[in-house]
C-alpha cells in the first residue's frame, strides 16, 4: 500500500484493471470469443479502443467472462490467476 493511497483501495482499482486487461487481451486473442465479446456486450471496436482505462468497460469484459464459466475458467488458467479474483476484480470495477 502506497502512503498517499487510504487503505489500499487505489491498489486494488489498479490490480483490478491490470486482471481486466490480461482477461481482455486473452478474450481477444480468439476471433469467435471476441465476436461473442462483442456482441453480447454491445460494445463496439472504437468503444472498446477508447474505453481500456475505463473501469466501467474493463468491467463489462469481466461480465462477459463471469458469464460463461467455462471462458472464466479458461481464463484465469491462462492469465495464471483463479475465477474468484476475476470475479473480485469485476465488482471493485463495478464500483
Amino acid at each position: 500500500m502506497r502512503p498517499d493511497q487510504p487503505n489500499g483501495k487505489q491498489d486494488s482499482v489498479e490490480d483490478a484493471m491490470t486482471l481486466a486487461l490480461m482477461a481482455l487481451g486473452w478474450t481477444l486473442a480468439e476471433e469467435s470469443r471476441a465476436d461473442r465479446l462483442l456482441a453480447l456486450t454491445g460494445i463496439d471496436v472504437e468503444t472498446l479502443r477508447a474505453g481500456v482505462g475505463d473501469p466501467a468497460i474493463m468491467a463489462a469484459i469481466l461480465a462477459f467472462l463471469a458469464n460463461h464459466e467455462p471462458d472464466l475458467i479458461a481464463c484465469a488458467q491462462a492469465i495464471d490467476t483463479t475465477p474468484a479474483a476475476l470475479i473480485a476484480a469485476q465488482e471493485i470495477l463495478s464500483r
